[in-house]
Formats: C-alpha cells, structure tokens, sequence
C-alpha cells in the first residue's frame, strides 16, 4: 500500500498522501511513584535481575544488547561497558557507563555467577535445571520483566521502558540532543527526538519557571526601575 509520494517543482510542487494515515506517539515512561513501585518488587529478585534492570537504564540499552553482553565488555575499573556492534541495532560500537550503586550488585553477581559456570562468555546466564549455564534469552528476561510490571501494577512497563526512562531524563539533565544520540547509539538525531520527550508536568514547570522571570522583568519596567541590559535582553529573547 503506497506511503505517499512529493514531486518537486518550482510551480507544479505536488504532496500526495499515502491511503492510510501515519500516527507517532510518544513512547510512554512511568513516572515516580510508579517507578518506586517497580524497585520495590525488584528489591526481593534474583540478584541476576537486580543488576540487569539498573544496568538496562544507566547505560540506555536495548534488549538484545543487554541479554548479549560478555564478560570481558566490562571495565568495572572506569564502570564502563561495551556495546558490540554485532548486537546493536544500527551495528554501531559504544562504550557506556553505568553507575557505583549498579557497580556494587554487578560485583555481588560477578560472585554469583561463578557459582553456575567459571567460563567466561555470556554475562548472564540461566540457572534451570533445564538450561543451567547457557546465555539468557531475550525471551525469558522479556518474561522477568513482564512479572515484575504485574506485580508491580505497572502493566505498561517493558524491557525498552528503561531505555526512554534513561534518554528522557538525559534531556531533563540540560544534555545536547547530540551528546544523548551518541549516548543512545543513534546514526540520526532525528531518531533520538522519538525517544526523548518531557512529560508535561516538565513543560509546564519549565514554562511556570519562565512566566515568573518574564513577568518580573516586565513589572520592574513598568515600575520603571533601572533593569540590567543583559536581563532586558534574555528576557526579550
């Protein structure tokens, strides 16, 4: 079914639409409380899903790449992780961060995960009976998460819901669009503005902010008091 077709031209410019209309949305992120809600049935997870979720937001990771990470991708001495080319979604390699609190449980399951296999390889691995010792599957950690979303009473939380939590609040931080896709692994900025929006209690205190230093500024005029050119002027901006 045809998406739509532009023709150039200086006079006989033409926009034909596709049949059926494109909608975008933006990608939902939970807010505090229910953000809280998710940590606290986390808290009492195998320490294997502890330290997956913290580690799937601090480094904005994708499923995949998270489930295909190795042992030796991790620098716990600069707290950095690669992300292999092969396992991203544009093939493009990044190094990481992530934070000391996830240090520390990454160390506790470090520890841990000796006890299933001393082989280095696959970070996390599965510990049934069934497949002891094999790579984890997107499939069984999309699965943990959906539990925890349930139990949590957050149905809409997902394993890409770390992901926009953790660009969102890029943005929220003052980051350049551009430093956030580079963060992101994205070729296109155009494609980190899909993930990155504030929500509009943000907008709303961003723009409450902003009324309050306009409306200061416009009041000391009238009141006709000597007002710095530099403020006059970020104001008029």
């Amino acid at each position: 079914m045809g998406r739509g077709r532009y023709t150039p031209g200086r006079r006989g410019s033409t926009q034909q639409r596709g049949l059926v209309p494109r909608f975008s949305k933006l990608p939902w992120i939970p807010d505090e409380q229910q953000w809280r809600d998710l940590l606290d049935v986390a808290r009492f997870e195998p320490v294997r899903n502890r330290v997956m979720l913290p580690l799937a937001y601090d480094a904005a990771l994708r499923r995949e790449e998270l489930c295909s990470l190795r042992t030796d991708d991790l620098d716990p001495a600069h707290r950095t992780v690669l992300v292999r080319a092969e396992t991203t979604k544009n093939r493009l390699e990044r190094v990481v961060p992530y934070s000391a609190p996830t240090g520390v449980l990454l160390g506790e399951y470090l520890v841990h995960r000796a006890t299933v296999s001393r082989a280095r390889g696959p970070l996390f691995l599965s510990e049934p009976r069934r497949n002891h010792g094999q790579p984890l599957s997107l499939w069984t950690w999309s699965k943990a998460v959906r539990r925890l979303a349930l139990t949590a009473g957050v149905e809409r939380f997902s394993t890409h819901t770390t992901r926009h939590l953790c660009l969102t609040d890029l943005a929220r931080m003052g980051w350049e669009l551009h430093a956030i896709a580079s963060f992101a692994g994205h070729r296109h900025t155009e494609t980190t503005l899909q993930y990155i929006h504030l929500s509009g209690r943000d907008l709303a205190e961003k723009l409450k902010n902003g009324m309050e230093h306009i409306h200061s500024w416009r009041v000391q005029m009238l009141a006709g008091a000597d007002v710095p050119q530099a403020t006059a002027g970020g104001a008029s901006r």
